[in-house]
C-alpha cells in the first residue's frame, strides 16, 4: 500500500506531545491562506512511498512518544495512514497518534458514516487537532496549533462521551507523565 507524502521529520517536539515522527501528507483541499505548509497543497506533488518503508523509518527512530499525521490533509488518504497507525499502536511499538486536519471533528463524524477508512483513522487518532488555520486567529502561544479556532480533541473520550472533550494544558501534562 502506498501513500503520497511531502516528506517526513524523524524527530519533532512541536507537532504534538513528546518526541514525534511526523508524516506530512501531500494534497489538501482546504488551502488555508497563511498555511504553514503550502507546498503540500497540490495532490500531484510530493512522492509516493510504501507504507512498509515508512514503518521501517519509524521503527528505526528511537525514543519516540508518538507519530503525527500532518499535511496536506491526512483524511484525503485515510486507508494507508490507518495502516500505519494500527501498526505503531500495537503492543510492539505502543506509540500514540496525533492527526492534524482542516476538517472540524463534527465534519469527520459525518464523513465517517460513509467511509470506513475515515472512521478507522479517526478512531486510531489519540489527539485530533481540527479546523482550518485562520490567519486572523493566528496565535503563536498555543500548544501544537496555529490559530485560536483549532482545537486539541481527545478522540477516544469524545467518541465515548458523545461530546467533544478537549485536551487542555493539565491533560497535556498528565499525558507526559504516563
Amino acid at each position: 500500500m502506498e501513500l503520497q507524502i511531502a516528506g517526513v521529520t524523524k524527530e519533532s517536539v512541536v507537532d504534538g506531545p513528546g518526541l514525534r515522527f511526523v508524516i506530512f501528507t501531500q494534497g489538501c483541499p482546504h488551502r488555508c491562506p497563511g498555511c504553514h505548509n503550502p507546498e503540500t497543497h497540490d495532490p500531484r506533488g510530493g512522492k509516493r512511498v510504501d507504507v512498509t518503508s515508512v514503518l521501517q523509518m519509524i521503527e528505526q527512530t528511537k525514543l519516540l512518544r508518538g507519530i503525527t499525521f500532518s499535511g496536506g490533509e491526512p483524511f484525503m488518504q485515510p486507508k494507508p495512514l490507518y495502516s500505519i497507525a494500527r501498526e505503531v499502536k500495537s503492543n510492539r511499538l505502543k506509540l500514540d497518534v496525533v492527526t492534524y486536519t482542516g476538517y472540524k471533528f463534527e465534519e469527520l463524524l459525518t464523513m465517517a458514516r460513509s467511509s470506513e477508512d475515515v472512521q478507522l483513522l479517526l478512531t486510531a487518532t489519540d489527539i485530533l487537532i481540527d479546523g482550518p488555520f485562520q490567519r486572523g486567529e493566528r496565535n503563536l502561544s498555543l500548544a501544537f496549533r496555529g490559530s485560536n479556532n483549532q482545537r486539541l480533541i481527545n478522540v477516544s473520550r469524545s467518541l465515548a462521551e458523545k461530546e467533544i472533550v478537549l485536551w487542555d494544558e493539565a491533560t497535556i501534562k498528565r499525558f507526559y507523565m504516563q
